[in-house]
């Protein structure tokens, strides 16, 4: 059997693995180690087991990855997104829909400072969600708009899952926050601008509430601040050169500590569950990485990849059709995968594939920075599409009254401008890469 045919095989059978439940790294190493046997043997694997730990977890990029989930930890638990809400809900609460749409807002500054979709909807769905249920607002509503609302976690910078692809894809991590930027405001802006139609279109899902006088209103800005401050000091210092990711991660993490303990609700003693449980996840994160290092091997020298941007390029598809294949592809797996797992099981198949076709004459980094961001999008749409839809069971947990249709129902507006910000940075690349153009 050839190493291509040993490639897609071993393929189906880390899917087969997937299916049954088996946890991702776990899989990955599996598949990775019998394909790599069954090709090169077993002393070419074990010379590459011998560094390839060693090689991955000493890589200086890496270390933002714990750095920005301590400060996503700090952030939920000193509560500091308690503020971002009631400081939206003071300016715009008094709109129909005003209370979902500040919940929108919370979640982007709230995600600026978290890096993770789950994280930033159960922490804000948990001061969110019981104001907008006393408030009489429809449970569809209500739970469509948190958790929408958190996949801004790891689309506005710093995100988690864009240092992941910046790792597989050799790009700079300090680029990709660039170019997620203006796509992430564009995501606020559109889920803004649906919850205005569907409390138009049905005015009793969102009622609006009585007007804050300016001196409420200037007070709740007091919540505010802290976020801010760490906003404009991590993306500004990486935007502007004055820190590298990793440097902008620490100060954040620090900063964000700091108010944690002095402003919010943090004690001393929870201190070692913040760290612990940094600890746990990043673990995770780098045994996944392994797993995925250990598959990457494999798949190099089976040359499934290349045979497949090779089979693409040769016959003749439009560049824009095998990018709209990729695409919905990522909306079908993210309906029974999570964003991990998607993330590392598919770059390695389609970056090859993207880097092989013509977009608007753009030149390869510009291509992987622009296809990382739409990839990056479309994951983000798995965590609320049934039947996985992580971020809606979180929400719709806090209230087990709410039955999972009308939870999912009230994606529905919020899919609808997901799509349309996709198809709109598809069709004109430049806003993804105008700040990066810009800036570089």
């Amino acid at each position: 059997m050839s190493s291509v045919a040993l490639g897609g095989l071993f393929l189906a059978f880390l899917l087969v693995l997937l299916a049954i439940r088996i946890p991702i790294a776990i899989a990955m190493l599996l598949t990775g180690i019998a394909g790599y046997v069954s090709i090169s043997g077993w002393d070419p694997l074990l010379n590459y087991l011998k560094t390839v730990a060693y090689a991955r977890y000493t890589v200086y990029d890496l270390s933002v990855i714990p750095l920005f989930l301590l400060m996503g930890q700090f952030a939920s638990r000193g509560g500091l997104a308690t503020g971002l809400f009631r400081a939206a809900a003071a300016m715009v609460g008094h709109w129909r829909g005003g209370l979902a749409i500040s919940a929108i807002g919370s979640c982007a500054a709230f995600g600026a400072v978290c890096g993770s979709s789950v994280a930033t909807a159960a922490t804000m769905g948990q001061v969110a969600l019981p104001e907008l249920r006393r408030y009489k607002y429809s449970n569809s509503l209500a739970v469509g708009c948190l958790a929408a609302g958190g996949t801004l976690g790891i689309l506005i910078p710093p995100s988690v899952v864009l240092v992941i692809y910046a790792i597989l894809a050799q790009q700079n991590i300090s680029t990709l926050f660039m170019a997620a930027f203006v796509p992430g405001i564009l995501a606020v802006i559109g889920y803004m601008i649906a919850i205005a139609i569907y409390v138009r279109l049905f005015p009793d899902s969102g009622p609006a509430q009585e007007r804050s006088s300016w001196k409420q209103r200037l007070q709740a800005q007091r919540g505010v601040w802290p976020v801010l401050l760490m906003f404009l000091i991590v993306l500004g210092g990486i935007y502007g050169g004055w820190f590298t990711p990793t440097e902008a991660a620490a100060i954040g993490t620090v900063g964000t500590g700091f108010f944690a303990f002095t402003l919010g609700k943090m004690r001393l003693a929870e201190l070692k569950e913040v760290l612990l449980g940094t600890g746990i996840t990043t673990a995770m994160i780098f045994m996944i990485l392994l797993g995925a290092d250990v598959m990457n091997a494999f798949l190099a020298i089976s040359q499934l990849p290349n045979f497949i941007a090779e089979a693409i390029s040769g016959a003749g598809l439009p560049p824009f059709l095998v990018l709209a294949g990729i695409l919905i592809l990522y909306l079908i797996l993210g309906c029974v995968m999570d964003t991990m797992s998607m993330i590392l099981l598919t770059i390695p198949i389609f970056f090859p594939v993207i880097m092989g076709l013509d977009f608007y004459g753009l030149d390869q980094t510009e291509k992987a920075i622009w296809f990382g961001i739409l990839a990056l999008m479309v994951v983000e749409i798995g965590m609320v599409t049934p039947p996985l839809g992580m971020n809606v069971y979180v929400i719709a947990g806090m209230a087990r009254d709410i039955p999972m249709r009308d939870a999912f129902r009230g994606i529905v507006p919020f899919l609808i401008s997901d799509i349309v910000r996709v198809v709109i940075l598809v069709l004109f690349p430049s806003i993804t890469l105008c700040l990066v153009r810009w800036l570089t």
